[in-house]
């Protein structure tokens, strides 16, 4: 089978190594790709967003499946044109993924579907926006670019002042585009966040391993918001029915609510979640595989990618047959994936430094490109804000940490960035603040004593 993923990033680095190890693949191309995956895809020279190319591409290669890893081209609706010429495709919709492509409309689908989530408000300028932070400023609030900002578009105000500054990023600067026409704003949740994938085929959602990322581009979750700098799986504390539960109770709804509305999701739902003492909230709905979760959980997936990818578009669904046997196992190694980034970042980046010391990288430690591409001689340079991935496995997160972080010492170019805490006492982290209940009283409490169905052997 010919297989096209669209996308150039770590995340996409880390599907077509993925997809690579299915005996079904016979070719893998990647649109447009960067200088790491050109070693494992055939690279044509077509943007992600670049709709109708991709798609004239699909028919001319003859492509038979087609990834979308991104969320602008599903939101600019690659699938639906895919699906138009009858190409087979994995990836929501135009309408389904405007789960992502609008905070607001996410935030009303959690509550129309029952999911929990934190107080929010809509708001369409600035003083609007000032009024909402009046209302929730308590211990602080989070402002959200409605529309997609590359994941640079949140901003986690401590005080009053702090949200106003983004407000007038989003409304007086424009700095968001058409990305920023309208925002959120949320009260700020504690606890601890978590990440879950579930691939879903318009009638269930079936969760993959659970990860954990770090968002900020300093240690100790200091400094701005960036696409995320580092991520492992699997995460301490988490039990394998903890994670049935959480998918049962916080992405099943929306697939059902998506089902319902005459839009089914079919794809990667991904949830971020904050476990709070009162009970785990969503923070965020994203229509795609997370970056760089991914690069952390696909490396532990011991079963298909792409026959789960497949299931998920086909008719037949994912539990076509025997509900109760598992679709998807994991390695028992932890991942720990650290992102190496480039000057400037997350607020600029440099591009065209070359790169040094990746032929060093041991071959048990897999580095995923991100922002990279090839000079003429062939030296592989800088090409963007997050350059490489780096992930270490171990029997422990403590010997992955190692791996990593050995491995990412060895790599260098100017102005190179790196987090120093990634995955720092993962498995001392609890699922929840202690003295909170456990998971399953929560979900108990909200389902009112019905328990879930049993499907033994999903995700973990």
């Amino acid at each position: 089978m010919k297989v096209l993923v669209v996308g150039g990033g770590g995340r996409e680095h880390a599907i077509v190594r993925a997809l690579g190890r299915s005996s079904e693949v016979t070719e893998l191309l990647c649109a447009p790709g960067n200088a790491g995956i050109a070693r494992d895809a055939r690279l044509l020279d077509i943007a992600a967003d670049d709709v109708a190319g991709i798609v004239d591409a699909v028919e001319r290669e003859g492509v038979h499946f087609t990834v979308v890893g991104p969320e602008a081209p599903l939101v600019a609706g690659l699938v639906d044109a895919l699906d138009a010429r009858g190409r087979f495709a994995f990836g929501p919709s135009a309408a389904a993924a405007r789960l992502e492509g609008s905070k607001a409309f996410a935030k009303q689908a959690m509550e129309e579907a029952g999911v929990p989530t934190a107080r929010w408000r809509h708001v369409a300028s600035l003083e609007q926006g000032m009024d909402a932070v009046a209302e929730l400023a308590a211990p602080g609030v989070v402002v959200k670019a409605d529309g997609l900002a590359a994941g640079k578009g949140v901003t986690v105000a401590d005080d009053a002042e702090r949200a106003h500054a983004a407000l007038r990023e989003i409304f007086v600067e424009g700095r968001f585009g058409e990305g920023g026409a309208s925002a959120v704003v949320e009260e700020r949740l504690t606890g601890t966040e978590l990440s879950l994938l579930a691939i879903c085929d318009g009638r269930v959602a079936i969760p993959l391993a659970p990860a954990r990322d770090f968002k900020r581009i300093g240690d100790g979750d200091e400094g701005p918001n960036t696409g995320g700098m580092g991520a492992y799986s699997p995460v301490a504390g988490l039990s394998e029915s903890d994670v049935l539960d959480l998918s049962y109770f916080l992405q099943q709804p929306i697939v059902d609510w998506m089902r319902a509305r005459g839009t089914p999701y079919h794809g990667v739902l991904y949830a971020g979640l904050m476990l709070t003492a009162d009970g785990p909230r969503v923070l965020e709905f994203n229509v795609r595989f997370g970056d760089p979760e991914t690069q952390a959980v696909l490396p532990r997936m011991e079963s298909d990618l792409l026959d789960l990818m497949l299931r998920a578009v086909r008719p037949g669904g994912l539990i076509e047959e025997d509900p109760t046997q598992p679709l998807s196992w994991w390695s028992s190694d932890w991942a720990v994936t650290v992102v190496l980034a480039s000057a400037g970042y997350p607020a600029s980046s440099s591009s065209g430094d070359p790169l040094a010391g990746l032929e060093q990288v041991p071959d048990e430690v897999e580095v995923t490109h991100a922002g990279t591409a090839s000079a003429p001689d062939g030296t592989i340079l800088t090409a963007g804000g997050r350059v490489l991935n780096v992930t270490g496995f171990g029997a422990d997160a403590e010997s992955a940490r190692e791996s990593a972080y050995a491995a990412a010492q060895m790599i260098s170019f100017e102005g190179m960035q790196l987090r120093g805490d990634i995955a720092a006492g993962a498995e001392e982290t609890p699922p929840a603040p202690t003295g909170a209940r456990t998971l399953k009283s929560w979900f108990t409490e909200w389902a009112g004593g019905e328990e879930e169905p049993e499907l033994e052997g999903l995700g973990g």
